[in-house]
């Protein structure tokens, strides 16, 4: 008998970590959802054989491609994480004056997209292409998504531990390295893993800086011939690379958790005297401001000032700005909705089954945008014609594409929301829907609107799936931007720059405000 009750009870035990079929049923077609590209490649590399598909990937133009993108995510992705991590560090736990304005001033280029940097750049300094030029552009542009998570894990972090480890003798860098880093693990291994797949579908800013990748290879191949065997094996590399990376995440990740239902030492850490330091931080950080905005914003009202005449179409622009927030809202809204169940089972009940199901989310970010928007333009032909050229369609490709965007807040929010309350709240005598309600959603709620701000701020500058299924007529301020700066008409192009980077503040400033929710004063 005292041999199977814990049997039993384990049995019990392992019943209870299963998923509800009802959540299943919301995860599921999610992942199907998400697979179509895949699918999409899948079939037409079928149809290629392997006769075909040797001679398309096993050739010179195949490695060069490849080991261009590989060293763009390489550089961009390391530079980002070393830069967002220092700057969060610098800002959270020094004695920098005016933490909160340098905060808010850092996370200011998350409303300038990196074809619109690109933009700025080559016409202040024309002829700058290359990985250097592209690994520059692309860092300005994308380390606040590692800045924003390692920030807000520093400042929940319990000082107590750091204390421990000085009064055990460790010095600054050895507390560092050891007590601080592996904290800030999770928050770095996400911000790094949205900044690599967002470089391995970058199109806009990579063509403008003349830096060949897979992407810009893929989007070459379907311009002259539309769907094309080669252009599909490319994507399928592309595929690839991003398990590749998502496995990296994974393994870097680990098993850590970041729920804790105490608030740890209920007080700041001790922030470390700058000293003689303060000044010349302060000059590196106007330094980088300056190339991160300063170059964005010189170049924008350049052009806007070189030729007023007929710049400031308001008749053309207002309805362009109105069908862009209309088409980001309606993605916010779906990609959170459709994300939290799978977040949920990702983070509720992990196991093989529900991290396969959460990862496989991240294969469209992938791809670029043409191959997304020409998948579901042969699924919706084929299958769902009354789908074909409508908002629907453009929508689901939003969705489809910055998913993952979503997926990283949404987990980290509903991890932040630990499983004894919830069992304390249905111990309690409250409904499963009550307790979901009451304390769950309040507690991931800052999460949630984060995950909403990434994908309206992603929308607002999405280009490539727009141009394939918005219905005809449909034109965004991205398509409206790219036509401009296609025929070198500067001028006419900085109004629409300047309405997508208006547009896309609020969307920052909402990010900005829930990664310092809480903080101290």
């Amino acid at each position: 008998m005292p041999q199977t009750e814990p049997a039993a009870g384990a049995a019990v035990r392992r019943l209870r970590s299963l998923p509800p079929l009802r959540l299943l049923a919301l995860c599921v077609p999610v992942t199907a959802f998400a697979a179509v590209p895949l699918v999409f490649i899948t079939f037409y590399s079928y149809e290629v054989g392997w006769d075909g598909i040797r001679p398309l990937v096993f050739r010179p133009l195949i490695a060069e491609l490849l080991g261009n993108t590989l060293a763009l995510c390489g550089t961009a992705t390391g530079c980002c994480l070393v830069l967002g991590t220092a700057l969060a560090w610098i800002v959270e736990r020094t004695s920098l004056p005016w933490r909160g304005m340098w905060l808010a001033l850092l996370t200011a280029p998350l409303a300038i997209p990196a074809f619109i940097n690109s933009y700025a750049w080559i016409t202040v300094r024309p002829g700058l292409d290359g990985l250097a030029a592209s690994t520059i552009v692309t860092t300005l542009s994308y380390y606040p998504f590692v800045l924003l998570p390692v920030a807000a894990t520093l400042r929940g972090l319990d000082p107590a531990l750091e204390e421990s480890a000085r009064a055990l003798g460790s010095g600054p860098v050895r507390v560092f390295a050891r007590v601080v880093l592996p904290q800030l693990r999770t928050a770095m291994a996400g911000g790094a893993l949205l900044v690599a797949l967002h470089l391995l579908a970058e199109f806009g800013a990579i063509e403008q800086l003349r830096y060949p990748t897979f992407t810009t290879a893929i989007i070459a191949q379907y311009e002259s011939t539309f769907a094309s065997a080669a252009a599909n094996m490319l994507a399928a590399v592309l595929v690839l690379c991003c398990l590749a990376f998502v496995t990296l995440e994974v393994l870097v990740r680990g098993r850590a958790r970041t729920a804790r239902l105490g608030a740890g030492a209920a007080r700041p850490a001790v922030p470390a005297r700058l000293g003689w330091l303060t000044g010349p931080v302060i000059v590196l950080l106007l330094a980088l401001l300056g190339l991160a905005i300063g170059v964005p914003a010189y170049s924008v009202i350049h052009w806007l000032t070189y030729s007023t005449a007929g710049a400031w179409d308001l008749a053309a622009l207002l309805p362009v700005l109105g069908t862009t927030a209309k088409l980001g809202a309606l993605a916010a809204v779906a990609a959170v909705a459709i994300g939290f169940p799978m977040a949920w089972l990702a983070v509720r009940y992990r196991s093989i089954v529900s991290t396969v199901m959460e990862r496989s989310t991240y294969l469209a970010s992938s791809v670029p945008g043409v191959v997304v928007g020409l998948s579901l333009v042969t699924a919706s032909i084929r299958y769902a014609r009354p789908l074909y050229q409508t908002t629907t369609l453009a929508v689901a490709a939003y969705v489809m594409l910055f998913l993952p965007r979503a997926m990283v807040n949404l987990r980290a929010a509903i991890g932040q929301a630990p499983p004894t309350l919830d069992e304390a709240s249905r111990a309690l005598g409250r409904s499963a829907l009550a307790t979901f309600r009451r304390v769950t959603v309040p507690l991931a709620a800052p999460g949630m609107l984060s995950a909403a701000a990434l994908v309206f701020l992603a929308v607002t500058t999405e280009l490539t799936a727009t141009l394939l299924l918005a219905p005809t007529g449909t034109h965004t301020l991205a398509t409206e931007f790219w036509a401009a700066t296609a025929e070198i008409d500067y001028p006419r192009a900085a109004p629409y720059a300047v309405c997508m980077i208006a547009l896309s503040l609020p969307a920052a400033y909402l990010l900005l405000r829930q990664s310092t929710r809480g903080a101290r004063p």
